[in-house]
């Protein structure tokens, strides 16, 4: 089968082109302003890839398009389609299909492999315990596929197939696991379900809950039914592993659950006699189940949302046989996901180091987890300085403005690129006073963190895109 694909660099996507590739599929792509990371690795597994979505693209003749949830019918200010080639599909009467409905059809249902899909949902979190679900599961010798919005540093790659099944499993009905990262953002312009609805898992983790993604939900409510299809789709053998701590998901169980149910959370108090729960710092704890401790996590992740997550992965495989204990071990191992505090570098003065980090943090409540991980790691007499840009479509739209000083307060100075918003940052900042500061470009922000960096200092750079490639300039121009 030759497919093409719509906006085949995004991570979803891009990971999805990788996985067909490996499948023996032809995959051909494009996408506006075709860019790195994911079309280097893209171009290594010898795609094709077109700049742009002119309708010439039509000469390919591919047998299926599939559409990228960037494509619109979108108009320009001439009155010209913004996506021609989609405009030229629709008038030829071509096959066109969905990411996630392809995927579904053909990775994670395909009757000749038959999958046991473990989908990780949650506004927080996703990538990450993605990746340790994915991980955890290697560890354990069950050679699971994946496809993460991220690259887990302990694969190097984004998505892969994983073990392939033998008759023996077919005749068995024995499923080989997929990890899913599964997304509540909709599925294109033509289906405006959430994506996760397609993927029909077994294991369902609900890490937590919170108003996202302003564009396209109106409110928090709406999410809330979005995640109750999901579970709709468990099946009666299957898991529902549930953040015990968040009422949003409370609420979206009280809808109706027909699954197994495994409550996890910060305490034994919020998840029950029945429950997952941890006891002792971020970087050391026990992992408790039915209130007695069934194994140990020892690592150099910070956080306690990591805490949570390690929680999460850890009673999702156990739905798949693998042990409490096997799974905490292997944890040690977990390396993270690239751009989820990862340090870019290290600039020498005298009186310490200055460490930039890069992290993908860019809802308010993610952003305030990730200083608080960083601050429970250096201690409270280092400075750290927060770079960041609001630049998801939810933070453009200044729907969470009010709650940056709260996702700051643990930073002792505050950067904010403000270029492109249509809301005032610097009153939004306002109640942090000198430690908060704008600036309209990235040159001007790095002018700023350089003029305030002091030796021993940590610049935690966040940001949902490459942020005009900061962290390098920054280093660069912290060594000047």
């Amino acid at each position: 089968m030759h497919i093409h694909i719509l906006g085949i660099c995004g991570t979803f996507m891009g990971g999805l082109a990788a996985l067909a590739r490996e499948a023996g599929h032809k995959v051909t792509g494009c996408d506006a302003g075709v860019y790195p990371p994911m079309s280097d690795q893209l171009r290594a597994l010898g795609i094709e890839l077109i700049e742009g979505f002119d309708a010439d693209q039509m000469a390919l003749k591919p047998d299926v398009y599939v559409i990228g949830n960037v494509v619109s019918r979108a108009r320009l200010a001439d009155g010209s389609p913004k996506f021609p080639l989609m405009e030229a599909i629709l008038e030829s009467g071509a096959t066109y299909t969905s990411g996630p409905q392809w995927l579904a059809e053909h990775v994670l249902h395909h009757p000749s492999q038959p999958r046991h899909v473990l989908a990780v949902a949650g506004t927080h979190g996703k990538t990450t315990t993605t990746s340790m679900l994915a991980w955890i599961l290697q560890a354990a010798g069950l050679e699971p596929g994946f496809l993460v919005g991220g690259v887990p540093m302990n694969f190097g790659v984004s998505a892969r197939l994983g073990r392939l099944s033998s008759e023996a499993d077919v005749a068995t009905h024995k499923r080989t696991p997929f990890v899913i990262e599964a997304d509540e953002y909709d599925t294109a312009f033509f289906d405006k379900r959430s994506k996760f609805v397609h993927y029909h898992p077994r294991t369902a983790i609900l890490n937590n809950l919170e108003f996202d993604h302003a564009d396209i939900f109106d409110n928090l409510a709406a999410i809330e039914r979005q995640f109750h299809h999901l579970v709709r789709t468990v099946p009666g053998s299957g898991r529902v592993v549930v953040n015990a701590d968040e009422d949003s998901l409370q609420r979206v169980l009280d809808q109706g659950c027909w699954s197994g149910v495994a409550k996890f959370g910060g305490s034994a108090n919020a998840t029950g006699a029945d429950g997952w729960s941890v006891q002792g710092e971020p970087d050391n704890f026990a992992v408790l189940h039915h209130g007695k401790e069934v194994g140990r996590v020892q690592w150099d992740i910070t956080g306690v949302h990591n805490q949570l997550n390690a929680l999460a992965a850890i009673a999702a495989a156990e739905h798949l046989g693998v042990t409490p204990a096997q799974a905490a071990a292997s944890l040690t191992e977990f390396q993270n996901v690239r751009r989820r505090m990862e340090v870019r570098g290290t600039v020498p003065r005298a009186g310490g180091d200055i460490t930039v980090y890069d992290d993908f943090a860019h809802h308010p409540t993610a952003i305030r987890t990730t200083v608080d991980g960083l601050r429970r790691k250096v201690g409270p007499n280092a400075r750290i300085l927060a770079v960041f840009e609001p630049r998801s479509n939810t933070m453009k739209l200044g729907t969470m403005k009010s709650q940056l000083p709260w996702s700051l307060e643990y930073a002792d100075l505050a950067f904010c690129h403000s270029g492109g918003l249509d809301w005032d940052a610097v009153e939004a900042l306002a109640p942090m006073g000198a430690r908060a500061c704008v600036a309209g470009s990235i040159d001007a922000v790095i002018a700023q963190v350089v003029a305030a960096a002091q030796a021993g200092d940590h610049v935690l750079c966040m940001s949902n895109g490459g942020f005009g490639g900061i962290h390098a300039k920054l280093l660069a121009a912290l060594a000047g």
